[in-house]
């Protein structure tokens, strides 16, 4: 493996890690020396990642998201409101998508995380470019939902049933 792979790799481990990975651990792990994971970690910091030394290891200084799957209903009417809604309340729709019997899993990648780019959304739509992806399934789909804590995404599924649009699996 090459240095820029092992590097690429370390990050994932960290970024996906729930506590700090000591170095001799990484460099068991990839087969090299303690030395190598000091330089590769200088290197990374070097890209403007924030990777912070412990007495315990290694850890990456990012903030924490946690991401829920919501099975939604709605018309083309509530879109916005649907969306407004979960970027109101602090969360991010990642992406939307539905299960087709015949296709499986179709995914789209959204990333809407502000009323600016929910407004950009429903102007990409409404131009007649292409109609939502909801429309495959007579209106249900589903959002992952990204937020700074499972609170937020208690408020937002919470205020999703309130108005309607969120389905009990």
């Amino acid at each position: 493996m090459k240095g820029t792979e092992r590097r690429q790799e370390i990050l994932k481990m960290l970024t996906h890690a729930s506590s700090p990975i000591s170095g001799t651990a990484l460099a068991e792990h990839f087969s090299v020396s303690r030395q190598v994971i000091v330089q590769d970690m200088a290197l990374i910091r070097a890209e403007h990642h924030d990777i912070i030394s412990t007495n315990r290891g290694y850890l990456i200084n990012a903030p924490q998201r946690v991401t829920r799957a919501m099975k939604v209903f709605h018309s083309d009417e509530d879109m916005e409101d649907e969306l407004n809604t979960i970027v109101d309340l602090g969360g991010v729709a990642l992406d939307v998508f539905v299960r087709h019997r015949v296709y499986g899993c179709l995914r789209a990648e959204l990333n809407v995380s502000s009323r600016r780019d929910v407004k950009k959304f429903l102007e990409e739509i409404h131009s007649g470019k292409s109609t939502p992806l909801k429309d495959v399934t007579s209106g249900y789909h589903y959002h992952t939902i990204s937020a700074d804590s499972e609170d937020t995404l208690d408020l937002i599924e919470q205020e999703l049933n309130n108005k309607g649009y969120l389905c009990q699996n």
